[in-house]
């Protein structure tokens, strides 16, 4: 069995988690990265005995556009397949149907689906160091639970149509300790970072965070007000410790 991993990760959360269950499986998975622009998705390679991996995270209760739009272009040919929607401990609302509709549309099998915590994006203080070892166990009893099921996934929970996207809001901007070495430009998912001078285009950016936490001088920030003000607002809904779901 070929496990393929299918991962829009700009931060690294969801790819751990896409980690712990798809090399649960399989010690040498292929890996699709839906954050390179650069690939050509139409070229790539889904076989119908594969093992499919598809993991995002979820941006205000939705999947990033870019990564559905990606995914979009690759052929599922009829094999099975489990979602992955990582989120940063406050709410994944309709990440996991929008998801499902796509795959379906791209010809996966969907036979199952996971909600996952990981460390929040953007106010780290929330599922601050998870996946933790709780959840990797609890990870690897899923992926047990999926590997041998056949036929489709039961209901997942979302809203059709789903909730209305919300804007970038917080844009990352570099500051006086840029080294001007080019990483942040040349590993945005959205390339709305200018080469040259390296100031981040507020339409083109999805906040995602990439660049600051990829940022070896770590010269990119967002706002610090706002992002006081953006912690207050979902401190309620992310105090208490979420579990990671399983649907099958």
């Amino acid at each position: 069995m070929n496990v393929v991993e299918i991962i829009f990760s700009p931060t690294g959360g969801t790819e751990k988690v896409a980690h712990i269950i798809g090399g649960h499986w399989s010690k040498n998975t292929v890996r699709i990265d839906l954050c390179d622009s650069k690939i050509d998705f139409t070229r790539c390679n889904i076989a119908k005995d594969d093992m499919v991996l598809i993991a995002m995270p979820s941006f205000g209760g939705r999947a990033p556009a870019v990564a559905i739009e990606r995914l979009k272009q690759i052929r599922g040919n009829g094999a099975k397949c489990t979602l992955v929607c990582v989120y940063g401990n406050r709410a994944y609302e309709d990440t996991l149907v929008e998801m499902e509709d796509v795959a379906k549309k791209c010809d996966f099998q969907v036979i199952a689906a996971i909600a996952a915590v990981a460390e929040h994006s953007i106010i780290s203080q929330y599922a601050s160091t998870r996946p933790d070892a709780s959840d990797e166990k609890q990870l690897v009893n899923f992926a047990n639970q999926i590997v041998d099921k056949d036929g489709g996934a039961a209901s997942i929970p979302g809203n059709r149509p789903y909730k209305k996207s919300g804007g970038a809001g917080l844009v990352p901007r570099p500051n006086k300790d840029c080294v001007r070495c080019g990483l942040c430009a040349e590993r945005c998912p959205v390339q709305a970072i200018d080469p040259t001078d390296f100031r981040t285009d507020s339409k083109k950016c999805i906040s995602c965070m990439r660049c600051v936490k990829q940022c070896r001088a770590n010269a990119r920030k967002v706002n610090g007000a706002m992002v006081s003000i953006a912690a207050m607002a979902i401190k309620k809904a992310c105090s208490t410790r979420k579990e990671n779901e399983l649907f099958l």
